[in-house]
């Protein structure tokens, strides 16, 4: 039976329809189902589907042996997933990104996961709304993002700061959401995408820092300037750069974050110390 279900990730809606046995995959999305309320997204599943021919690859992304390949398909968007070889499935967009189609192959999870992850990127793009690349902690009512490369050690820092930072809990360990409000405050909010964390939460909170990690003998942090700021943070958002909207979009909150929200580069090693003194700094 073909059913529609409604999740809310950080104020905006997806509608997801599938037939009702495809959604025992996306238990990670449960937390974030609402009743029905007007979609910002609406999203449906093919099963089966064959990806057609006729469509143009323009870039390509790889990561743990994962790989997004991004292109076109008579004028529409088109991302294809592949994994170890395997095709997961891909996804097929209008232009503005909030009627999508999800046609599962191999591994039909990463398909949907995928799907909901670029289309939600993308469609908010211009809605002071930013999809990270960052593992988060909370403590004391206020949130804290840890930026880098993959293999920084973003997820280590955070399990340092639940080990020897009292208070401390896990909000998202890959892909939390920024939103900036009216009065220009930055709120971080969990998401139904969390790596290879099961990490869930539907919850927000206030952002009291950034940090960007990088591995060293040492550790030591300092402030970034704005530029140095705005490129580290530029670096960690998803988006499609090539697409001027996307970009100007970006560009407007990620400007606007860089002037909120204090913004640090940690050397570090993976120890007690590095945990305590980005703590006390930030």
């Amino acid at each position: 039976m073909i059913t529609t279900r409604y999740y809310r990730v950080a104020r905006h809606v997806i509608a997801l329809t599938a037939d009702e046995d495809i959604f025992a995959l996306i238990d990670n999305c449960r937390p974030f189902e609402v009743a029905p309320s007007e979609p910002l997204i609406e999203m449906k599943i093919r099963p089966d589907a064959t990806l057609p021919d006729d469509w143009t690859e323009e870039w390509r992304q790889e990561e743990g042996g994962d790989e997004i390949a991004c292109g076109h398909m008579e004028g529409n968007p088109v991302f294809v997933f592949l994994s170890q070889g395997k095709t997961a499935g891909w996804l097929r967009c209008s232009s503005n990104y909030r009627r999508v189609t999800v046609a599962l192959g191999d591994i039909p999870k990463l398909a949907i996961d995928n799907g909901m992850m670029i289309s939600y990127a993308l469609a908010t793009a211009g809605m002071d709304t930013l999809l990270f690349h960052s593992s988060t902690v909370t403590r004391g009512g206020w949130a804290y993002m840890f930026l880098g490369q993959s293999g920084t050690g973003k997820s280590t820092h955070s399990r340092l700061w639940l080990r020897y930072i009292e208070g401390s809990r896990l909000l998202n360990d890959d892909n939390p959401v920024v939103r900036i409000g009216e009065d220009g405050m930055a709120e971080v909010y969990g998401s139904p995408w969390s790596g290879k964390t099961p990490c869930y939460l539907n919850e927000h909170y206030p952002l009291g820092g950034i940090v960007g990690l990088a591995q060293a003998p040492h550790n030591k942090i300092r402030r970034m300037s704005p530029i140095e700021a705005y490129a580290t943070l530029s670096s960690s958002v998803s988006g499609k750069r090539w697409d001027r909207r996307i970009a100007d979009g970006l560009h407007h909150s990620i400007d606007t974050l860089v002037a909120v929200v204090g913004v640090w580069h940690m050397e570090c090693l993976p120890d007690e110390e590095a945990a305590k003194m980005t703590s006390t700094t930030i």
